[in-house]
């Protein structure tokens, strides 16, 4: 199946499991959330799943992560995704959701507003180099103005802000938000197919 089929065939599952009562370990079962880790030599990814199921709104909160094995078939993955903790950033409650790979948890970091620009889009000068043709490098941490600026595609938002000062220790990959994927499978842990929907235009031709 062609990679940009996959949303699509995705969706049409699950709406034909909840219509229909399908027996799911039969035909399986949908998963979409971010990847907070990536190992390339095992081909696993590591997933916070999304209990919302909302583009648009969702709500990254299911604990314990999952660990997933890409596909066998090749032509069953999309483009390798990107990791990263950040979870959600909320401007008006002034705090960053992360995962925190040192106590396994969700944490909401509260964080101090120093600049926010929006709406940015993608081909925004502040954060694209046209003359180069590519995305400018987000996350940025400033060790010595302590701050860090990451810049949301999703809610068109740039901002820069500080964090509590033990936070700073803490890598970048941090403050940086990981590719949102959706997942086909059966068997838990083994991805029959993956879908990196922050890399894949559905529409393209």
């Amino acid at each position: 199946m062609n990679i940009k089929h996959i949303l699509l065939t995705a969706a049409a599952l699950a709406m034909a499991l909840t219509l229909a009562g399908c027996d799911k370990d039969k035909y399986g079962k949908v998963e979409q959330g971010r990847v907070i880790a990536f190992d390339k030599e095992k081909k696993e990814v590591t997933v916070i799943h999304d209990s919302a199921m909302d583009t648009l709104h969702p709500v990254y909160d299911v604990l314990p992560p999952a660990v997933f094995k890409l596909p066998v078939d090749p032509k069953e993955t999309g483009p390798e995704p990107k990791a990263g903790q950040r979870l959600k950033l909320d401007t008006e409650k002034k705090e960053i959701e992360i995962y925190d790979f040192t106590t396994q948890k969700l944490a909401f970091v509260p964080i101090t507003i120093v600049d926010l620009q929006q709406p940015v889009d993608k081909e925004h000068p502040l954060v694209y180099d046209k003359a180069a043709r590519k995305a400018k490098k987000f996350p940025v941490v400033d060790q010595e103005k302590r701050t860090i600026t990451v810049y949301s595609g999703r809610q068109k938002m740039l901002c820069t802000f500080s964090v509590p000062d033990n936070y700073f220790a803490y890598p970048e990959s941090t403050w940086d938000a990981g590719d949102e994927v959706r997942i086909y499978f059966k068997t838990a842990g083994q991805a029959l197919r993956f879908m990196n929907v922050s890399k894949t235009d559905i529409f393209k031709k």
